[in-house]
C-alpha cells in the first residue's frame, strides 16, 4: 500500500478537479481518491478526502452537495459530491 498523501496534496487535487469541471458540474470524492492512489488502493483515502472537502467548504472554496443540493459542512453525511463555488 502506498503512503497516504497529506492534506495539502488532497486539497490541491480537489481544487484542480473542481476547477476543471467548473461551477455547473460536480465531482465524486472517489475521483479524487482514485487520482491520488490508483484504482486498487483508493478506498482508505475516502476519509481524508471528505475531511479536506469539509475544510474547503468552510473556507468557501467548494460546495458539498447531497442529493444535488448544497449542505453545510456540519450536516455532511452519506453520499456526497463536490462542486466549485461560484466566484472562486
Amino acid at each position: 500500500m502506498s503512503p497516504t498523501p497529506d492534506q495539502a496534496v488532497i486539497t490541491a487535487e480537489i481544487l484542480r478537479q473542481t476547477a476543471e469541471r467548473g461551477t455547473e458540474k460536480s465531482i465524486c470524492p472517489s475521483e479524487v481518491a482514485r487520482a491520488l492512489a490508483g484504482d486498487e488502493e483508493w478506498r482508505p483515502l475516502m476519509g481524508p478526502v471528505r475531511q479536506a472537502a469539509i475544510a474547503l467548504s468552510r473556507e468557501g472554496e467548494v460546495e458539498i452537495l447531497r442529493k444535488g443540493k448544497p449542505v453545510p459542512p456540519e450536516e455532511v453525511r452519506g453520499v456526497i459530491r463536490l462542486r466549485r463555488r461560484s466566484g472562486t
